[in-house]
């Protein structure tokens, strides 16, 4: 089995879908369970069998694991494989959709097309993070919009339709200059292998376009068209103002993979593509990510303190807290990229479960106002406490996954550019402005509205679905060695070959400048 594990993870999702569309008949409520039993069981199957590959990955070997590799259509290759960057990526994916679906019990309409949408939307993003050939990763990444435009157009809320168009024309106009990149380096490099193309080096310098200096040459034109893709995927400002309405749109399960997983292939990409591939480009337009992000991070900041929904002030919060994210990568030290990495993982736990939480009071008064709440501790005791633990998260508290996340990629920047630890160090401080304000308008105060003086704490299996995300909150903040220790030596030997691509780009240019000049 282990030659074939990568594609029985990826693909058991699709199998799961393809037997609920074909096998299961009729719209009763009998039907609509065993459509939801099916789906929960497949996704289990997918993490428990994804637990063999996590068990069976040596970290210290920086090649790529689990290696499979087949000729498919028209000359392209079927190739498959995972390394320290991508496979806890897998992992959480995995082990969030058993979540997503439970957090999907209440849903009654059109159930079996909502269980398929979610189960070939997993099996899309685990390609993602598998596929070692340049094109089958663009199929992926490109082919997960559909189902997550289907989820958001059809389950989401009364404007869904103009988010999901929204969030489909964002992401693929982003991604038609990434597929224009590809085109070209495959016609340089000859193949469409991502190890291959992890070892070409791609022609830099300076040129001029209709009378514009292009420093940096050819990389600088390709990290762009990548950048252009990977920046509305995270999303950073300015092409951000999809996430939001995407967010107060979709259904709650919607909002958990949105946050928790969609969000990062954005930053996978930068770490697969942008830093190994185009060495010279990136460090050229460091300053220019290091500005947007710091921008993001304070920006939406104070954008979420404006906030009178949850889902939208929670949405922000997500863009701000991916600015610590690309802040990290371009630091490009290993504390910047293994904080970036981490903040990745802490935040599909910690956004994922404040999306479930507002999901939680949502089913119970049907508003995500802020305003419509108050007083719920004393009703809902439990809601409070879980709701605590992941504000807290949120605003980067020691003992939560949260605060390692944060102190890495600013201890990275300030390496870098210590302004920019400075300015981005604000963001912490604004988040607890945002997340504690939130939260003591929803839980603290007097119990006044008569709406709230019946609602109900969470039941057996709204605590089930938390106890996960509290877990690894806590698990990952007291003992982030599980992730860094995983990551560590990838972004070591990233790191190695990114300044010896840099020294050896600095070496050239300095012999070419004293042959102009003669020296």
């Amino acid at each position: 089995m282990d030659g074939y594990l990568l594609s029985i993870v990826t693909f058991l999702p699709l199998i799961g879908a393809v037997v609920l569309a074909v096998l299961l008949r009729g719209d009763d409520e009998a039907a609509q369970l065993n459509a939801k039993r099916v789906a929960l069981v497949v996704t289990v199957a997918t993490f428990l069998l994804s637990l063999f590959i996590l068990t069976g990955f040596d970290p210290e070997n920086t090649d790529f694991q689990f290696v499979e590799e087949a000729e498919w259509i028209g000359g392209l290759t079927y190739k498959m494989g995972v390394d320290g960057l991508s496979v806890l990526f897998v992992m959480l994916t995995t082990f969030l959709m058993p979540l997503v679906i439970g957090a999907s019990w209440g849903v009654t309409h059109r159930v079996k097309e909502y269980m398929i949408a979610f189960l070939l939307l997993e099996t899309l993003m685990i390609g993602v993070f598998c596929a070692l050939d340049i094109i089958l990763f663009y199929l992926f990444f490109e082919a997960g919009l559909i189902p997550m435009f289907i989820i958001v157009g059809i389950w989401g809320g009364a404007n869904r339709i103009y988010a999901a168009f929204k969030f489909f024309l964002y992401t693929l106009l982003g991604s038609v200059l990434m597929l224009i990149a590809m085109m070209y380096m495959i016609a340089d490099a000859g193949t469409t292998d991502i190890a291959n193309l992890l070892r070409h080096e791609f022609a830099y310098g300076t040129f001029s376009v209709a009378g514009i200096q292009i420093v940096g040459g050819v990389q600088t034109l390709l990290w762009l068209a990548f950048f252009a893709s990977f920046a509305v995927k995270m999303p950073m400002w300015p092409v951000h103002t999809w996430l939001p309405d995407a967010h107060v749109q979709a259904p709650t399960a919607g909002s958990i993979v949105l946050a928790a997983i969609l969000l990062k292939m954005g930053g996978y990409g930068f770490l697969r593509f942008s830093l190994p591939m185009f060495p010279v480009a990136s460090d050229l337009m460091a300053n220019f990510v290091f500005t947007l992000s710091v921008i993001a991070i304070i920006y939406t900041s104070l954008v979420a303190l404006m906030q009178e929904d949850m889902k939208k002030l929670i949405a922000y919060s997500s863009v701000a807290h991916m600015g610590f994210v690309t802040m990290g990568i371009f630091a490009a030290n290993q504390q910047g990229v293994d904080g970036a990495v981490f903040q990745m993982i802490s935040h599909g736990f910690i956004s994922g479960a404040l999306f479930l939480a507002v999901g939680v009071i949502y089913d119970r008064m049907h508003t995500r106002e802020i305003a419509a709440y108050g007083g719920l501790v004393n009703r809902m005791p439990a809601f409070a406490l879980v709701f605590m633990l992941f504000t807290m998260g949120n605003v980067g508290l020691p003992g939560t996954s949260g605060f390692v996340g944060e102190f890495l990629t600013l201890s990275g920047a300030f390496k870098a550019n210590a302004w920019v630890a400075i300015f981005a160090t604000t963001g912490v401080i604004l988040s607890a402005g945002y997340a504690l304000w939130l939260y003591r308008r929803v839980v603290f105060g007097e119990l006044v509205k008569d709406g709230l003086k019946t609602i109900q704490d969470m039941n057996a299996r709204e605590k089930w679905l938390f106890a996960p995300f509290v877990a690894m909150t806590l698990l990952l903040g007291v003992y982030p060695s599980l992730v860094t220790d995983i990551t560590g030596p990838a972004v070591e030997a990233l790191l190695g070959n990114y300044e010896l691509a840099l020294a050896e780009a600095e070496t050239l240019m300095a012999e070419a400048h004293d042959t102009e000049t003669g020296h």
